[in-house]
């Protein structure tokens, strides 16, 4: 057994977790995960089915998934046990995360920088609506009673057309 399959068992043990925990939680095969810890690469099923089982029991067990992963893969890589298959689909995986690093920024990336600019657009869209509206209150009550002729002196006008003068006129 090599160093990777002895840290994996250790770190299973330390925590008290039997193979037949792994096996209900994850419903892997108890051989499947016994050939990952005795590193017998070749019991797996391969392709992306070692992952998956390698991910399923590292999640169980409470370890960094990416990085046992990683582990696993340079483990397996290292052993000579690779299979023809694995060996197509494993340059298929690298050349897909290549890919994806050179072809800018994700969808999502740019989805909410689109999110960004369509909320730009609606406040502006509001501050100018309340800007025309604050102006045009502001025009209306301007333009309201004519400014020389105050409230009081409008009221004494009409009282004295309503009142006869004492003179008898």
């Amino acid at each position: 057994m090599g160093q990777f399959g002895e840290e994996l068992r250790k770190e299973r043990e330390e925590r008290g977790i039997a193979i037949e925990a792994i096996t209900d939680v994850t419903k892997i095969s108890g051989r499947h995960l016994l050939a990952l810890e005795q590193e017998h690469f070749d019991a797996l099923p391969g392709g992306v089915f070692n992952k998956g089982i390698m991910r399923g029991y590292a999640r169980v067990v409470g370890l960094d998934e990416d990085a046992w992963v990683g582990r696993f893969m340079s483990a397996y890589q290292q052993s000579g046990q690779l299979k023809d298959d694995d060996i197509s689909w494993i340059e298929f995986a690298e050349n897909v995360g290549k890919s994806r690093d050179d072809d800018g920024p994700r969808p999502d990336v740019r989805l909410r920088w689109a999110g960004v600019a369509v909320l730009l657009v609606l406040l502006s869209a509001l501050g100018w609506f309340v800007w025309h509206y604050v102006s045009n209150r502001i025009a209306a009550v301007n333009e309201g009673p004519h400014p020389s002729l105050s409230a009081s002196d409008a009221t004494a006008t009409a009282h004295s057309a309503a009142v006869p003068d004492s003179s008898g006129n």
